[in-house]
């Protein structure tokens, strides 16, 4: 059978409905983009050493005489030399968490070493030894004078 001369197939669209169409989907993301990025906040800049957060020479005494109380805990012989050469790094740490602001107590010397506290780092590893070394460990007193000697030049 044959067609009937008055029945037509559908017309196609002009191209330039695809184009328009493409055009106004690139206008619609260029938008959202602009608005996006101009109602963003602006960046910070990180300081490169935090402020202090507190009073440095109260801060410095009440470390001072912590560290002293673990040292007499261990020649009394309630606490084992290995717990208190960490209880004394554990101190240090903290002392310098409290006066800059970095977390040095989840810190490793290396860490440190990478952060504006090169004088933090020396001390960490003066007192590696007595915290990781090998059987027999050096004497309680030697590390904690080392870490009262940190503690008193912190500037």
């Amino acid at each position: 059978m044959q067609a009937e001369p008055e029945l037509l197939g559908p017309l196609p669209y002009s191209p330039l409905w695809t184009w328009a169409g493409l055009a106004l989907l690139l206008l619609v993301a260029a938008w959202y983009t602009f608005v996006f990025a101009s109602t963003r906040p602006p960046r910070q800049k990180a300081t490169a050493v935090p402020a202090p957060l507190t009073d440095l020479p109260a801060l410095r005494a009440a470390y001072l005489q912590r560290i002293t109380d673990v040292e007499q805990e261990a020649s009394a012989g309630n606490v084992s030399a290995r717990a208190a050469h960490q209880q004394i790094s554990l101190l240090f740490r903290r002392f310098v968490r409290d006066a800059t602001g970095v977390d040095a107590p989840r810190m490793t010397r290396a860490d440190l070493a990478r952060h504006p506290l090169a004088s933090a780092a020396a001390a960490v590893g003066a007192l590696y030894p007595g915290e990781f070394g090998p059987e027999p460990l050096p004497a309680v007193a030697v590390s904690a004078m080392m870490a009262r000697e940190a503690v008193r030049t912190w500037s």
